[in-house]
């Protein structure tokens, strides 16, 4: 072969690779295509569940008696359905409900995960497009460049919608730690300027979106299925030939 003929057919070494990272990256986006959308709602739960609060507080008269019975249930800051939904229960002579502290505890280790996650897939795409690049030089895989760089965009947008939705439960977060939600201090506020509500509804916007955005990562990664489908079978008839 003279040394400016370009062999039609890759290497065998890097067909190889791209048949590992066509099954063994197809399985793992195959992960990454569902988690994200249980991820939303378990989001879009909290965020119903602060709506109802948000609702019940802008509307409810404080009660100016509470009852003396320790561990009774407020009656005028438990929102109608909310506790048999969340499990969120507010007690007299009780402090934040275990299960606030518990939905701000999970929406913050979500936000580490995605962000650490983001950041991860973001720098492991930027390596990926670059070895995308040099398949040029392959005519045995040319028509195939553009589903494989597809691949890498789809994952590289993921990659930083992860990330977006760290910025918002984490400012989310921001929002909820304004409010104190021991019944007493809950019940001065409603008794004057009632800044809880909006706090609670600004807070669950937030939360909505970044399900919305969970949900559109998980779709772009979804998107990829047949694209590695396609990118392996013709490695495989490349290796049988």
């Amino acid at each position: 072969m003279a040394e400016d003929e370009t062999p039609l057919s890759p290497p065998e070494s890097l067909l190889q690779l791209i048949e590992n990272l066509a099954r063994f990256h197809r399985e793992h986006e195959e992960y990454y295509a569902q988690a994200p959308l249980r991820q939303a709602g378990d989001l879009q739960a909290r965020s119903r569940a602060l709506k109802a609060l948000a609702d019940r507080w802008s509307v409810t008269d404080a009660n100016e008696q509470p009852s003396t019975i320790g561990f009774a249930g407020t009656e005028d800051l438990n929102a109608p359905g909310l506790t048999a939904e969340s499990g969120i229960l507010f007690m007299e002579g009780e402090g934040e409900p275990a299960e606030i502290q518990r939905l701000r505890r999970e929406v913050g280790l979500l936000a580490d995960d995605l962000e650490q996650t983001g950041v991860w897939l973001t720098g492991a795409m930027a390596q990926a497009w670059e070895m995308a690049g040099g398949l040029a030089a392959c005519p045995a895989l040319a028509d195939l460049l553009g589903e494989r760089h597809r691949i890498v965009a789809n994952d590289w947008q993921s990659a930083g919608l992860q990330v977006l939705v760290a910025r918002l439960l984490r400012r989310a977060l921001d929002l909820l730690a304004r409010v104190d939600f021991a019944p007493a201090a809950l019940r001065a506020d409603l008794g004057g300027v009632r800044t809880a509500p909006p706090y609670l509804f600004s807070a669950s916007e937030l939360l909505d979106r970044a399900a919305d955005l969970m949900a559109e990562s998980a779709t772009l990664v979804h998107d990829n299925e047949r694209r590695w489908r396609v990118f392996r079978a013709r490695v495989r008839a490349l290796q049988s030939a």
